[in-house]
């Protein structure tokens, strides 16, 4: 792959001007007579709202939002107990790892499925790359990690596909040698090829600081506006709940309730629920004690994977094998593409039990080093092999 792809543009050019219609995979719902953005929110009317949840209740918002967020164990009085606990810890991990096989152990069967293909290397941040921690501006990897990924770029296309905004990823990665896709993937910079996708609305070329043809596309790009007014009434009806945080990622929001009292929850819960009545054109999703809110639209993590594969020119299925880790549900959507068909293969980065569409598990951001490390070395030795011969 072209080394030192920088997330920096100059003078974007349209690919392809032509209007003969949006590509029906990026199609937005659309409700009769709803209006594009619609009226203000009424802060008033938010804390009027907020003491009847049955409106959260009913489409089972808190339900989501405590399945997507399992509270921290507490010490359990009495020694039966305990072991009681435990062996069910033990009972749920094994399960687990009878379905989602450790990728480290298993790593011997992912370089059979790799032999004589073109590996392609997808990575979340959060979760993956770096810890989970209370303040997500603390979300640091570590130089460490930063070293190993660097190395997975010099021999595996490499691309980082977060919900953060790409400039933020790339703030927290600092590699110009691998590819970017912020907001869950509405926003890519990747290589320029001339392919059917430079025909999507939205994609343009660009050259980054080296002078150097990336794609930048965007495809959500008509919705800024619509987040930025969100985003800021978000902040202004939820500052007055403590420990909640709001970000903004650029096509899409954040609302943060790690460090929320969980009797606050339903609150913020039923606060956004608010918002979005007046936006019938975004909706939200749980992830890992946060909402997203994001454009209606058909694009997520596994279309982004999709998209890079064939700007990569790896879109040949018999050819390559993607390799996506990430830990949350929006990571889901990257784990189908690849499911489907057994395409690639998906590796769910959690110490606990959870349903997912990956084939392997890895525990946590330490075990994801070791796993991209065990892939570096094993490529290293394979062109030490073709270099003998």
């Amino acid at each position: 792959m072209d080394s030192h792809v920088s997330p920096v543009l100059t003078d974007p050019v349209p690919v392809n001007k032509s209007r003969l219609g949006i590509h029906s995979s990026l199609l937005t719902y659309s409700q009769p007579d709803s209006p594009h953005s619609s009226g203000k929110y009424s802060r008033t009317g938010s804390r009027k709202s907020a003491a009847n949840l049955d409106d959260v209740r009913s489409n089972d918002w808190l339900d989501a939002m405590k399945a997507s967020s399992p509270p921290r164990k507490k010490l359990l009085k009495g020694s039966i107990a305990q072991v009681a606990s435990i062996d069910k810890d033990i009972d749920d991990f094994l399960s687990f790892m009878l379905d989602y096989p450790s990728a480290l152990d298993s790593f011997e069967n992912i370089i059979d499925r790799a032999k004589n293909k073109k590996i392609a290397m997808f990575l979340d941040y959060d979760g993956t790359l770096s810890p989970i921690v209370d303040d997500p501006d603390c979300a640091l990897m570590s130089e460490a990690m930063r070293a190993t990924v660097r190395s997975m770029a010099r021999y595996f296309p490499t691309a980082i596909i977060s919900g953060r905004s790409r400039d933020k990823v790339f703030d927290l990665v600092k590699l110009t040698e691998l590819y970017y896709a912020g907001s869950h993937g509405m926003d890519i910079i990747g290589p320029f090829r001339q392919t059917p996708s430079n025909n999507l609305p939205n994609c343009v070329k660009s050259t980054d600081h080296q002078g150097k043809e990336i794609t930048l596309f965007q495809p959500a790009r008509e919705f800024l506006p619509m987040i930025d007014e969100v985003f800021r009434t978000l902040v202004e009806i939820t500052e007055d709940i403590k420990g909640a945080k709001v970000e903004n990622h650029k096509f899409c929001v954040s609302v943060h309730y790690r460090n929320v009292e969980e009797n606050n929850w339903s609150t913020i819960g039923q606060r956004v629920h608010d918002v979005l009545k007046n936006y019938p054109r975004l909706r939200s999703t749980h992830g890992r004690k946060v909402l997203e809110v994001r454009p209606v639209i058909d694009w997520n993590k596994g279309k982004a994977v999709e998209f890079l594969l064939e700007s990569l020119g790896l879109n040949d299925w018999d050819d390559v094998l993607p390799i996506y880790i990430g830990d949350d549900k929006t990571d889901e959507d990257a784990f189908k593409v690849l499911h489907e068909g057994n395409r690639g293969c998906g590796i769910l980065v959690s110490s606990t039990k959870k349903e997912s569409n990956a084939f392997y598990s890895l525990r946590d951001p330490t075990e994801v080093m070791k796993f991209l490390q065990l892939l570096v070395n094993w490529k290293r030795q394979e062109e030490r092999k073709h270099g003998e011969k």
